[in-house]
C-alpha cells in the first residue's frame, strides 16, 4: 500500500484559521449544506469577515446557524441561496442576501459550465480510508461537483462524518486543505407528527401499493407516510434525501428494494436530513447508495423506475391545479427542490403516481391552501399540466386530464368545508362551473349572502 497520500495529508494539515486565508475578496465559496455542514470552517470564515469584502456564499438548505447574512456583514457576505432555509429567510425577504430559482437537478451544471464559478468549496469528510479516500457521509449532493470544480477545497475532516457508500467519494490528493474538527453533525430534530398530518397521510397511503418506490421530502406530511407504510411489502426507494423514518421501514423489513427494476436492492439518495439515529444508521451501511443531485433528481433517472410514487407538499393550490411551494405571495420562502424533478420523474414512471399533499387550511384554519387564485406574487413551482394527484384531509383529487371545471370540482371537494361554498361562488363569476352547483351549496351561498345584508 503507498503511503504517499498520508504525507500529503499531513502536510496538508491546518488550523481552520490557516485554512480560510484562501478565501480572498469578490470570491465565491460554496458550504456543503444539509447536516454536513462544515461548521468550523463557516466559524473560521466569520472571523475572516472584517478583511473580506464582497464575498458570495452559495448553498441549499443548511442546518447549521448561518451567521454571514446577519446585517451587520452586509458588504463583507452575500448570501445566495438556491434552496432556502429558515436560517436565511429573513434576510432574503429583507434583501440583504439573494434566492436563485432552479430545479435541484440543474445545480451542478452551474458549476459544471462555468456559469457559476466557485473560488472555494467548503466540504465536510469523513477521515481517509487505507486507500486515502474521504467520504462526503450524510450528504453527497451538490457537493461533490462542487468540489470537482472548484480551484480550491478546504475540508473540514471529522469522525463523527459516517462512511456512505456510493458515489460518494473525494481522494486526499483533490483537496488543498485539511482542518481536522471532531463534532457532532447538524442534527435535524425530528418533527412532531399531527393528527391532521395523519389523517392526511392515510389518503396519501392508499396510493402506495407493495413494491413501490417512494419519494419524499421534509416534513411531518411525509414522515407520517412512512409511519404508515408498516403493512407494505418490497418498497424502494429513490429520494433526493431520507428522514429518521426510513430507518423502523428497513428494519421492519419493509423497504428491500427488491422488487426496484432500476437500480434493485439499493436505497438511492442525495443526502440524509435527521437525527444521529440516522447518520449511525448509515454508516457503512450497503442498502444506501448515496449520489450527486444531478443524478438523483434526474428526471429520466427517477422515470426508469416502475411504479415510482413521489410525494411533495405545497404552500397554495389554485382551482386550475396551480401549485404555489416556494413562497407566500412574494415572500420567498423555501425554493423549487426537487418537487418538479420528482413529479416529472414519477409521472413518465409506468404506474408512477405524482402526488402533492398538503392540509386544506393553514394559520388554524383561517386561510383556505386551496384557493380561486394564487396570491399576487406566488410562485408557481408546478404547473397546471404536471399536477395530478392533490391530497388534503378530505379525500384524494386527480387532475390529470381534466377540464378546468372537472379540476375545480375535483378540488372543492377536497377542500375545507368552511370554504367549499366561497369556492364555489368564485367559479360562478368565471363560469367554470355555471351549471354544476349542487343545490346545498347554492342554499349556503344563499344564505351566505341574505346574511351579509342583515
Amino acid at each position: 500500500m503507498s503511503m504517499s497520500w498520508e504525507m500529503d495529508y499531513k502536510r496538508r494539515l491546518k488550523t481552520a484559521d490557516e485554512a480560510l486565508r484562501c478565501v480572498q475578496s469578490g470570491m465565491r465559496v460554496y458550504i456543503q449544506p444539509g447536516c454536513a455542514e462544515p461548521e468550523t470552517l463557516v466559524e473560521a470564515l466569520m472571523r475572516r469577515a472584517p478583511e473580506l469584502y464582497d464575498v458570495e456564499i452559495v448553498h441549499m438548505m443548511t442546518m447549521g446557524c448561518a451567521p454571514y447574512v446577519a446585517p451587520e456583514m452586509a458588504g463583507h457576505f452575500r448570501h445566495n441561496a438556491m434552496f432556502i432555509g429558515g436560517n436565511v429567510r429573513d434576510a432574503i425577504n429583507d434583501g440583504r442576501a439573494d434566492y436563485t430559482p432552479i430545479y435541484l437537478s440543474e445545480i451542478e451544471e452551474l458549476f459544471e459550465s462555468g456559469a457559476m464559478p466557485i473560488d472555494v468549496a467548503l466540504i465536510e469528510v469523513s477521515p481517509p480510508d487505507s486507500h486515502g479516500f474521504c467520504s462526503f457521509g450524510v450528504g453527497v449532493d451538490t457537493t461533490l461537483t462542487a468540489a470537482q470544480c472548484a480551484k480550491y477545497v478546504v475540508a473540514q475532516v471529522n469522525d463523527n462524518m459516517p462512511r456512505t457508500y456510493g458515489d460518494s467519494f473525494i481522494h486526499v490528493n483533490d483537496i488543498e486543505a485539511f482542518v481536522e474538527s471532531s463534532r457532532a453533525l447538524c442534527a435535524m430534530k425530528e418533527s412532531i407528527v399531527t393528527d391532521l398530518q395523519i389523517t392526511i397521510a392515510r389518503n396519501v397511503a392508499s396510493l402506495i401499493d407493495d413494491g413501490a418506490v417512494i419519494q419524499t421530502g421534509i416534513g411531518g406530511i411525509p414522515n407520517a407516510v412512512l409511519h404508515l407504510l408498516m403493512d407494505r411489502k418490497d418498497l424502494g426507494v429513490h429520494s433526493e434525501l431520507v428522514s429518521d423514518p426510513v430507518i423502523q421501514l428497513v428494519e421492519a423489513g419493509v423497504i428491500t428494494g427488491a422488487r426496484k427494476n432500476f437500480n434493485p436492492r439499493k436505497i438511492i439518495v442525495g443526502f440524509a436530513l435527521g437525527t444521529k439515529r440516522l447518520f449511525d444508521f448509515v454508516d457503512n451501511n450497503p442498502i444506501f447508495e448515496f449520489h450527486p443531485t444531478a443524478y438523483t433528481n434526474n428526471p429520466v433517472l427517477i422515470a426508469r423506475n416502475d411504479n415510482m410514487i413521489a410525494i411533495n407538499s405545497a404552500l397554495q393550490v389554485d382551482l386550475t391545479g396551480q401549485v404555489c411551494s416556494d413562497s407566500i405571495g412574494n415572500q420567498f420562502y423555501s425554493g423549487i427542490g426537487g418537487q418538479v424533478d420528482f413529479l416529472r420523474g414519477a409521472s413518465h414512471s409506468k404506474g408512477g403516481k405524482p402526488i402533492i399533499a398538503i392540509s386544506s387550511t393553514a394559520k388554524q384554519g383561517t386561510i383556505s391552501r386551496i384557493v380561486p387564485m394564487l396570491d399576487p406574487g406566488a410562485g408557481v413551482v408546478t404547473s397546471r399540466g404536471l399536477v395530478r394527484y392533490v391530497v388534503t384531509e378530505y379525500g384524494v383529487a386527480y387532475l390529470h386530464g381534466k377540464s378546468i371545471r372537472e379540476r375545480a370540482k375535483a378540488l372543492i371537494e377536497i377542500a375545507h368545508p368552511d370554504y367549499r361554498a366561497e369556492l364555489y361562488e368564485y367559479c360562478e363569476k368565471t363560469k367554470w362551473l355555471q351549471h354544476s352547483k349542487p343545490e346545498h351549496l347554492k342554499a349556503q351561498a344563499a344564505a351566505t349572502r341574505s346574511a351579509e345584508y342583515v
